[in-house]
Order: C-alpha cells, then structure tokens, then sequence
C-alpha cells in the first residue's frame, strides 16, 4: 500500500530493522532503511568480520536477534520462534541458510508478513545465496519458550 505524503501516522513500534505505524485502524511495516520516510534515522545492517566465502553464522544470528514480532515487543530469538538455523555450501557453490520456526499462533495473520522480512534481512547477510524458511507447529509455542531475558522484558520474571 502506498502512504502518502502528509498523512498521520502513529509509530507503533520501532524496534529492530523495520518500523510498525498505524494508519486508519491498519497496520504498516517500514524497512529500517526506510526510516527517513517517516521522518526517523534509517536502520542500516552493518556485519563485522566478512569473509569471502562461507557465511558467517554469528551474522545470522545477529539478523534474527533484531527481527521483531510485529504484535510483540519481542525479538524472535527471545521470543522462542527459532528452532533451529543452519547453514551450509551446496554442491554447486550456492550459501544456504535454513530457518525453521513457528509463530506464537497457528493463525498468527502477522505470519507471512514476518517471514517474509526474515527472508529480507537475511538475504542482506554477506555471501548469503539463498534463504528457505519452513514455518512448523510442532512443538507449537508455549510462553515457556520465552528466554530469560525475554521474559525479563516483558515482565514475565
């Protein structure tokens, strides 16, 4: 959807590499690099230690950790939505990145809007080639998932 100039927007959330506003009862997701649409500082991924070669997986993780629940004042890695990441070197020379995840609700309608700006942030991951994202159910999420620290921040401790 196209925003126009002028309108009133209310930020919602500015956590992380991308911005949540509301507009008219609707709910909008603005890249970080996007910031200065709305009149804040862009978010701009920086990786230290890049190689040629392998991906570093410390950059995946750093990518994950700053990916929000767009509902939640949570990074999905404290969240408990990441099962497992894993990365690997096909046979033709192509970087993988494979990220298996659930989502707090089955039908979480923020569910492919989210995967879909995991997919984004990643692919900014140097010498990242491709990224599959399998969304499974099972274990289904529990709040016990929640790391320490992420209950620490939603005053769950």
């Amino acid at each position: 959807m196209l925003l126009e100039a002028g309108e009133q927007l209310y930020l919602t959330q500015q956590l992380g590499l991308s911005f949540t506003v509301q507009h008219q009862y609707n709910l909008f997701r603005i890249a970080g690099e996007d910031g200065d649409a709305i009149g804040l500082e862009p978010v701009i991924l920086t990786f230290d230690d890049v190689q040629p070669g392998a991906v570093n997986e410390a950059h995946i993780w750093q990518v994950l950790c700053r990916c929000y629940d767009p509902e939640i004042s949570l990074n999905i890695v404290d969240l408990g939505l990441v099962y497992k990441a894993l990365t690997y070197i096909r046979d033709d020379g192509e970087n993988v990145v494979e990220i298996t995840m659930t989502l707090t609700a089955a039908g979480c309608g923020m569910g492919p809007i989210l995967m879909k700006d995991i997919e984004a942030q990643l692919y900014k991951v140097p010498n990242v080639d491709i990224v599959q994202i399998t969304l499974v159910f099972d274990p289904p999420w529990n709040k016990s998932m929640i790391s320490a620290a992420g209950k620490l921040t939603l005053g769950l401790l």
